[in-house]
């Protein structure tokens, strides 16, 4: 019953089983910890971290070896392929345009959201409603990255310029204003690309702003004040006292964006669902493996989504490192 659960009464008393199960594994845990206390640490360390490792291995390990497995083999996983399925990434017209989309995201958002945060950080800083202005660009982070690719589809919405007609999306809307034509944003390619990484930076602009208004105000005042008084400009306040000062805030936050950008999916499949070229890496991903039944291919690109991460991982620790010492 508890393996085989159809009907809900079963399902919650699965749930029931496995909450009960999960407090008699951490109950015995903290009791047998509890009898090594202050004798052996080691033994203690080992007995907080095995649960731990055991779940990451299970979780984590397991999956992403498996899945590096399966990119050698073919589309139903059964007949070793070797590099097949990375060639066809290499080569494939779709697959490269994958990957240049995917570039165009991770060359794009990170830099232009904190460019925009940064910007918004430092002409609301010690403003008048200072609160409510940052509430406003805030406001996206609050939302799904479904709930905004929506919003933004309504926004490029497309009516044919006939008469009667309205347009109901307001890019288009504003288009019709200044004298243009309606245009069909989401098929022109590779437009459509940019159109949906303003999504992203609107929703990642909020963050940035945020870390980087507490990396500002973190400045000691009396650094502002000595540069004020040698009589330092507005740009060259922001080019050799605040951006020095926050550069490791700004490092943290476009490598945290960048990370984010790479494994987008939700605005891509809700706005367009990869067709008129606008298909990134996760995306793919997604529909060689559920949709093609390609799962060998769909692996692969799991693999590529890695390794891309990995650089812009690797990077941020070093340079947490660099700024801690």
């Amino acid at each position: 019953m508890f393996t085989t659960a159809t009907t809900t009464s079963q399902k919650l008393l699965q749930m029931g089983a496995a909450i009960l199960l999960f407090a008699a594994v951490i109950g015995l845990i903290l009791f047998i910890a509890g009898r090594f206390t202050g004798k052996r640490d080691r033994a203690v360390a080992a007995l907080y971290l095995g649960p731990t490792v055991l779940m990451l291995s299970v979780g984590l390990l397991y999956p992403g070896l498996r899945t590096i497995y399966q990119s050698f083999l073919d589309a139903s996983l059964k007949s070793f392929v070797g590099f097949d399925n990375y060639a066809t990434i290499l080569s494939d017209p779709e697959q490269l345009s994958v990957l240049r989309n995917t570039a165009f995201w991770v060359l794009v958002t990170p830099f232009v959201a904190t460019g925009v945060g940064l910007l918004y950080a430092i002409l609301v800083d010690k403003a008048r409603m200072e609160s409510f202005a940052k509430a406003l660009i805030f406001l996206p982070m609050s939302i799904s990255f479904v709930a905004a690719g929506v919003i933004w589809k309504f926004m490029y919405e497309f009516r044919p310029n006939q008469g009667t007609v309205k347009q109901i999306g307001l890019v288009n809307q504003i288009i019709v204003w200044l004298g243009g034509e309606p245009q069909q944003l989401l098929i022109d390619s590779p437009l459509n690309t940019f159109l949906l990484i303003a999504v992203m930076v609107w929703i990642q602009a909020g963050f940035a702003m945020t870390v980087l208004s507490a990396a500002i105000k973190a400045i000691p005042d009396d650094i502002i004040e000595a540069a004020r008084l040698d009589g330092v400009g507005p740009w060259g306040m922001f080019r050799f006292v605040t951006l020095p000062a926050i550069r490791p805030a700004v490092i943290v936050v476009v490598t945290t964006i960048a990370i984010g950008t790479l494994k987008v999916f939700d605005i891509v499949q809700t706005m367009t669902g990869g067709r008129f070229d606008t298909s990134v890496i996760a995306n793919e991903f997604y529909s060689q493996t559920f949709r093609s039944d390609n799962r060998g291919l769909g692996a692969a690109l799991a693999v590529v989504l890695f390794i891309l991460v990995i650089p812009i991982v690797v990077y941020n620790i070093r340079q947490l490192r660099r700024s801690e010492a």
